[in-house]
């Protein structure tokens, strides 16, 4: 077993929602986060390398890891390619000191792309530092129906990625075991979207603890197994009533995550 290790808790921008990039930093900073993930999306803030260096300098809070551009509603955020995106992703990481990149795989409509996909991947990464950390995805429903939305597969373990994120809404959202695709992941899990759901078709990220994925099984080993990556906190408030409600959600949030990984440094050692 690895020696028990402190492991960095991020705030991701998009936990804000929809309140802007700039809030964030301000609550991540208020709250005691250890960083941010900049979700790179329709806010120009979220896009401006010189703005978010402001941010992260005049909070005092690291930018951690970049979540590439890849939602429906970001199509052409940072140019329409996604290759020129993962680029930008890429070169904001290096000169922001963040050490990941997040990238969705391709919408399946998005043919030369996803073909191209997991050596295109190998290939960019083999030319930097930061990680390229593939998220695992879902099947899209609707009533009874299943589109699998995503290619080469939804189930990123499927295919051979240097690093993984797991997020733990998208597993219950493919109502699938997320301590066996943790499994399969092995040491190439380089990074965590902490968030719960309770097995809707829809993509809930949830407080963790509030639904009925493994979220505290999962820090827990995170902490004995040596894992060198980040938590990132990805909750959904848009339903906060008020600002003090959506920043207690986040401490919840925060307070949950700190109090499970310090559980397993607890624990006797064999």
């Amino acid at each position: 077993m690895a020696e028990p290790r402190d492991v960095p808790v991020a705030l991701s921008t998009a936990s804000v929602y929809p309140e802007s990039t700039a809030t964030a930093f301000e609550i991540a900073a208020r709250l005691g986060y250890d960083g941010v993930e900049v979700m790179v999306w329709t806010d120009p803030v979220s896009q401006d390398i010189d703005a978010l260096r402001r941010l992260s300098d005049h909070h005092g809070i690291p930018i951690l890891a970049v979540h590439a551009p890849c939602l429906l509603i970001t199509q052409r955020v940072w140019s329409t390619d996604p290759w020129t995106k993962l680029r930008r992703a890429r070169a904001a990481a290096e000169k922001l000191g963040a050490s990941t990149v997040v990238v969705h795989p391709p919408f399946r409509w998005q043919r030369q792309y996803a073909r191209d996909f997991v050596a295109g991947v190998w290939r960019m990464a083999d030319e930097t530092d930061v990680r390229f950390a593939v998220e695992n995805m879902y099947p899209w429903r609707y009533r009874d129906r299943e589109m699998l939305a995503y290619a080469p597969a939804w189930d990123v373990t499927q295919d051979d990625y240097r690093h993984f994120t797991i997020d733990l809404s998208h597993t219950s959202t493919a109502r699938t075991d997320a301590l066996e695709m943790i499994g399969r992941m092995g040491d190439r899990l380089g990074h965590v979207h902490l968030a719960d759901g309770r097995g809707s078709a829809k993509d809930e990220h949830l407080v963790p603890g509030r639904g009925d994925q493994p979220c505290a099984e999962l820090l827990e080993h995170l902490t004995v197994s040596g894992f060198g990556g980040h938590v990132v906190i990805e909750v959904n408030t848009r339903r906060a009533m008020s600002g003090a409600e959506r920043e207690a959600d986040l401490a919840e949030a925060l307070a949950f995550t700190r109090k499970h990984l310090a559980a397993a440094v607890r624990l006797p050692r064999r």
